[in-house]
């Protein structure tokens, strides 16, 4: 291949440790129909990269090695589908792509469908654009398209200084809610100045004793630790809802939770450019901020998964994919 059609990406040959992950030269992705090529400046990490390449998430698609994670993407338009299309070359831009069912954002370029990128909100760098759309889509269809958001409300965000979580915070915040979070004591602070009304350390308290009749729970753990999703449902009043991000830790949710009168279910995002405008709007008018713990260098994207594995970071990380362009 020549090297105007390749590309420099984070790769990985094999599932397997965050060692796995190093940068080589791979295929440049080609536009098709619909689809937006952008270069990629900034891309985000989330959980589900870092399942996907130890072999949970969405392993099972992978259709063939080397392949390039990662979903959240900022940067600039290469190429679009028409002369005449609301996006133009050079335009900044910000999106998410649908890993593995095309590449990832790992990587100098990507290809997406025009209805999965918009324009960057000036107010954010690229770094930040990045940080948003899988966490914040995420945490906008559980607390709002679900959960229903409004002024009383009472909600519950476990894990509230994570990614999905400090959107979760700021939503039901934003739309009137009564915020509790779980979170440690080193991250109160943090959690309070999002919105949360409460902050319940969960490390030294018991979240069932201090609260009770709550009308949502957005849970982001499930049973990983402590049995957080089953002892959720003892909060929760009779009718409330319980909504859960994926996590493969609870088989019998749904039988649990319906023995109990409450109601349970999943979620999984789209990528829809609209939402993400809406969310943006917010942004623009200071009312939702994204937080990022730490900005890496693409080469170092395998030092990003070993500290997104920890579970224990406040927002997003980031990998800088571009250095020339801020």
């Amino acid at each position: 291949m020549s090297k105007q059609n390749t590309m420099r990406a984070a790769v990985i040959d094999r599932l397997g440790e965050a060692d796995e992950l190093h940068l080589a030269e791979t295929a440049r992705p080609l536009r098709i129909s619909d689809e937006v090529l952008v270069r990629v400046v900034a891309a985000g990490v989330n959980p589900i990269d870092v399942k996907t390449r130890a072999g949970r998430g969405t392993s099972a698609a992978i259709e063939s090695f080397p392949t390039v994670l990662g979903l959240d993407f900022a940067g600039v338009v290469e190429q679009v589908p028409y002369a005449a299309h609301p996006l133009q070359p050079g335009d900044a831009v910000f999106g998410m792509g649908r890993y593995p069912r095309g590449g990832g954002s790992y990587a100098e370029y990507i290809a997406v469908s025009s209805m999965s990128v918009l324009s960057k909100p000036a107010a954010l760098s690229f770094a930040e654009a990045a940080a948003l759309p899988v966490a914040a889509l995420t945490a906008w269809g559980m607390v709002v398209e679900l959960g229903k958001a409004h002024q009383g409300q009472r909600v519950l965000v476990h894990a509230g200084a994570g990614g999905v979580g400090h959107f979760a915070v700021q939503f039901a915040r934003f739309f009137g809610a009564h915020v509790t979070a779980t979170g440690s004591a080193g991250n109160a602070e943090f959690l309070r100045g999002l919105g949360a009304h409460e902050v319940i350390d969960y490390r030294s308290e018991r979240f069932e004793e201090r609260v009770r009749d709550i009308d949502v729970v957005i849970d982001l753990i499930g049973n990983v630790h402590a049995d957080t999703g089953t002892r959720s449902l003892d909060v929760l009043r009779p009718g409330g809802l319980l909504v859960n991000a994926p996590t493969g830790s609870w088989p019998s949710m749904a039988a649990d939770a319906a023995a109990r009168g409450i109601r349970a279910t999943g979620y999984n995002i789209a990528p829809d450019a609209r939402t993400l405008g809406v969310i943006g709007r917010l942004i623009e008018q200071g009312q939702v901020r994204p937080h990022i713990e730490r900005v890496f260098p693409l080469a170092e994207a395998a030092e990003a998964h070993r500290l997104q594995e920890t579970g224990h970071v406040r927002g997003k990380l980031v990998l800088r994919v571009d250095e020339t362009l801020e």
